[in-house]
């Protein structure tokens, strides 16, 4: 998790504007979101893999450890958790401008 937090640092540090920067054009911003967007799911939907593997390997008696399973379930189920309150933040986030009188 702690790289997916890093991965997200990184990328918004380029669209944080400050004096001495050049400008970015509105394009280059929504191909970093859009680059940044479709990693963060793929991130999500490899940890839910992961953890089914996991889940399925103990199930069939495979050598796995049981906390390495919890691990790997948890962290998915957070990567998850975190990725509907960052969807809803921004379905929030667009319905507010969508209010704004132009």
């Amino acid at each position: 998790m702690d790289g997916n937090i890093n991965q997200v640092t990184n990328i918004m540090r380029p669209i944080q504007q400050t004096p001495e920067q050049p400008k970015i054009a509105p394009n280059e911003a929504q191909e970093t979101f859009k680059s940044w967007l479709d990693e963060a799911i793929k991130d999500v939907n490899q940890a839910q893999v992961d953890s089914a593997n996991m889940t399925e390997k103990l199930a069939r008696g495979e050598n796995v450890d049981l906390h390495d399973v919890m691990i790997t379930g948890q962290k998915a189920s957070i990567a998850l958790q975190t990725t509907v309150e960052v969807r809803n933040k921004v379905i929030e986030a667009y319905q507010e401008i969508m209010r704004m009188q132009v």
